[in-house]
């Protein structure tokens, strides 16, 4: 019923033709019929009773069933169904992130791993026809998860991320390539690496240069972003007698990021805040985005003749009761 519409929806206002013909018949009744006034009816209590009584009413009640199908004929009862197709060639997307310790200062809320865990899945959200994939790096690079459009297992991968996944350093040249080698056969429209990290490039057999330059020969682009406050952060030290924070000073090697950003056409920012990341995915997102052209398809199909058909044969049962059980002679 929910996918029912009414072409004609003005006919249901006819409707208050049912209750009038009702009055009409109970006032026709009374006057065609005359009573008989008698002192006694106690010798016909136990006449037969004939089938026309129990049948009188059927002719009207036909009727008015057949008049309210009619009006609802008339109406036009549809059924409508939506079919849309959307022609996209979409972007493939890496993430590339930093999971190596430092990633625990909490100079962002609660601290880094948690708010880039949190923004990337709020970006990856936003990117519904595109794929993605995930690469982390500490002094090692690793695939988590190759490019994919199933965006609930790749989530779920970027849930589970923590520190301590790979040996600690920063190898900023390792991850880039490692990402570039999940794209560069990609077949996307664009190809598109978001590299994150917070520290400075310490570790890693690939230069950072050199492996944007790979990216660019793919026609990759790269953005990078430079994870921590300016100064100095809190940072949570395991002590015998527990967990003491204990201020650190903040080096992210921006020199690098830009450099990464420059040679592959894509752009630095820095994030000294949680608000600040979140900002950061949103405008990567409005600049990273492909024409979706969707062309919609409306079929209907009409309904109003098993009504119809149900009018004509109550009229019919009307004239057939008329002229055969309820015909009088005048």
């Amino acid at each position: 019923m929910e996918n029912i519409q009414f072409a004609n929806p003005d006919y249901f206002y006819l409707l208050i033709l049912l209750p009038l013909m009702v009055v009409w018949y109970i006032f026709r009744q009374k006057r065609q019929y005359p009573s008989l006034n008698i002192s006694n009816i106690q010798s016909f209590d136990k006449s037969p009773k004939s089938i026309r009584i129990y049948l009188r009413h059927l002719p009207i009640i036909f009727r008015t069933l057949a008049v309210g199908l009619i009006i609802i004929a008339l109406a036009r009862p549809q059924t409508a169904s939506t079919r849309q197709e959307v022609n996209t060639e979409g972007i493939d997307i890496v993430l590339a992130m930093d999971v190596s310790t430092s990633m625990l200062s909490e100079d962002l809320k609660p601290n880094r791993i948690e708010a880039e865990k949190k923004t990337a899945i709020n970006f990856i959200d936003k990117r519904v026809n595109d794929r993605a994939g995930l690469v982390i790096f500490a002094s090692e690079s690793f695939t988590q998860c190759p490019i994919t459009i199933d965006h609930a297992i790749l989530k779920n991968l970027v849930t589970e991320l923590k520190t301590g996944l790979l040996p600690d350093g920063t190898a900023i040249g390792n991850g880039l390539a490692t990402a570039v080698s999940r794209l560069k056969d990609a077949k996307g429209k664009s190809k598109v690496i978001i590299l994150l990290t917070d520290g400075l490039n310490n570790s890693g057999e690939i230069a950072p240069q050199t492996a944007a330059e790979i990216a660019r020969n793919y026609g990759i682009r790269v953005y990078t972003i430079g994870v921590g406050t300016r100064g100095q952060a809190p940072y949570p030290f395991q002590t015998p007698y527990g967990i003491r924070r204990q201020l650190v000073d903040v080096q992210i090697d921006e020199g690098i990021l830009q450099n990464i950003s420059a040679i592959t056409g894509g752009k630095y920012f820095r994030a000294t805040s949680t608000k600040a990341l979140e900002n950061i995915y949103s405008e990567i997102d409005k600049m990273e985005k492909v024409k979706i052209e969707v062309a919609y398809f409306h079929k209907k199909t009409e309904l109003f003749f098993p009504f119809a058909l149900a009018a004509l044969i109550l009229l019919f049962s009307e004239l057939f009761f008329k002229f055969t059980i309820f015909r009088t002679i005048p």
